[in-house]
């Protein structure tokens, strides 16, 4: 190794998401800009085990699941256990090879020098980087941002194998569909992975310790999410704590609960969260410490403790989105650089690829009403309109939550169909600080899902009204 430094104006370190866009954005301010990945291709976690290859075995179990639905079971459809995952993702390899051409193009366009190993702290401005091909290289640089991503936590109660008892990156190695799986966790990934592999007739069993999953969001989604993924053939154990798991040795993974209940079943997923994958780069020698949760800590333009390091993505934790991190990356470039920007952005859409798909943007019901006294809420059962009944979705619903007088959005929920796209019309209505009439002062195309804006929109009035009567009685 050379005792010489390549020396750089920005080091980004990650190229997932959020380092891609932060190496960009300093690129094209000009910057002579190094990017630091792990991995031979460029995406992270997102592209190659993530993001990008779940979603595209949900589209597959989404539209098998639809047309059985909609044929009445007519046609005989059925993914069938046992077949091959790989033949259910037959698109993942041209998905796949279209986002590494696009990203290695960008950074090719944009002049970024790819450095292809394992990075690590030599002191605050100097990172030693261990090559893929051999050999060490050091580079210095005036800014640094950690973009690193995150891994699956496995707790030691839960020996993880990939082979039996799997994480999130490795049941998308399976091989064939298995015949039962248990999901431990009730969060996003959990869901997820829960709903799409009911729908290609997996015998799932969901199990989490609260009393309902995806907490975060309110009631009137989460019991349509159970009510779907049960009616897929799945199970949900509310309230249920994991005492062990262990595979015996022949054709089970056996998990007992802490009240004394076994579950058998041929595989098992861990999906209890992620964690900061910083393990590598020994951050101690850049004067930088992991918070209580593990997270690297944060000021509100993503700057660390150390001036001039910054660090985004999942490392800094919730939301942990692709999407939010692209933009924090691009930010906490333009704060480095001391370029104008607008700020993080204040209202951010939750999009969730259940089956059916989950989505959420600004404030819930319960938020509302805690912070103002009280909200009034509008309701659009996708059963009211007629796309959903030419597309044979009916069971959805999009809610928009406004203000005790009902004028202004401050947010909205939907689950059904399209509802991550659906979402976004509410994303500018509060990002604008529309009044929820806007909704019955434009033409919607018809038949279209969004229609549910209007009928909700009308239910918002009609609630309005009625509270106005009572008030002048």
């Amino acid at each position: 190794m050379s005792d010489e430094a390549a020396r750089f104006d920005v080091l980004v370190v990650g190229g997932g998401p959020a380092g891609a866009k932060a190496a960009v954005q300093a690129a094209k301010a000009g910057r002579r800009v190094g990017l630091v990945e792990r991995e031979a291709h460029i995406g992270g976690e997102c592209v190659h085990r993530g993001t990008i290859p779940s979603k595209t075995l949900r589209e597959t179990a989404s539209c098998l699941s639809g047309l059985r639905k909609r044929s009445g079971g007519l046609l005989g459809l059925d993914a069938g256990v046992g077949v091959e995952v790989d033949s259910l993702m037959t698109r993942l390899k041209s998905v796949l090879a279209h986002e590494e051409r696009y990203l290695a193009d960008q950074l090719a366009r944009n002049g970024i020098e790819q450095l292809t190993g394992v990075a690590r702290f030599r002191s605050p401005s100097t990172l030693e980087v261990v090559r893929r091909a051999g050999g060490k290289t050091l580079v210095q640089a005036g800014i640094v941002v950690i973009a690193t991503g995150s891994r699956p936590r496995s707790p030691a109660s839960v020996p993880v194998d990939h082979e039996h008892v799997l994480d999130s990156d490795s049941i998308l190695s399976l091989r064939y569909l298995p015949r039962s799986l248990v999901v431990l966790g009730g969060g996003v990934i959990a869901c997820e992975f829960a709903s799409i592999f009911a729908a290609l007739g997996t015998e799932v069993t969901l199990v989490e310790k609260r009393d309902r999953p995806l907490g975060f969001l309110d009631r009137s989604l989460t019991d349509r999410f159970v009510a779907a993924f049960e009616s897929d053939g799945g199970r949900f154990l509310a309230g249920a704590s994991v005492e062990s798991v262990r595979w015996d040795g022949m054709s089970r993974v056996v998990t007992r609960l802490a009240d004394g209940s076994v579950l058998c079943s041929e595989k098992l997923l861990c999906a209890l969260g992620r964690v900061a994958n910083v393990a590598a780069l020994d951050l101690a020698a850049a004067g930088l410490a992991l918070d209580e949760r593990g997270l690297v800590p944060v000021d509100e333009h993503y700057r660390t403790a150390v001036p001039h390091v910054y660090a985004v993505g999942d490392v800094i934790g919730p939301p942990a989105l692709a999407a939010t991190g692209m933009s924090q990356g691009r930010l906490a470039v333009r704060h480095a650089l001391g370029l104008e920007s607008e700020g993080a952005p204040e209202v951010i859409p939750i999009g969730i690829y259940t089956i059916p798909e989950i989505a959420s943007v600004g404030e819930s019901e319960r938020q509302v009403t805690d912070r103002l006294g009280g909200a009034i809420v509008g309701r659009a059962q996708f059963d009211e309109i007629a796309r959903a009944h030419i597309n044979g979705s009916t069971d959805g619903l999009l809610e928009l939550v406004c203000d005790p007088e009902g004028r202004r959005v401050l947010g909205a929920q939907a689950i059904g169909e399209g509802a991550c796209d659906l979402v976004h019309l509410a994303q500018l209505a509060i990002h604008a600080g529309l009044e929820v009439d806007a909704f019955l002062e434009n033409v919607f195309n018809f038949p279209t899902l969004a229609e549910a804006y209007r009928v909700a929109a009308l239910d918002v009035g009609g609630r309005r009204a009625r509270l106005g009567g009572s008030r002048a009685a």
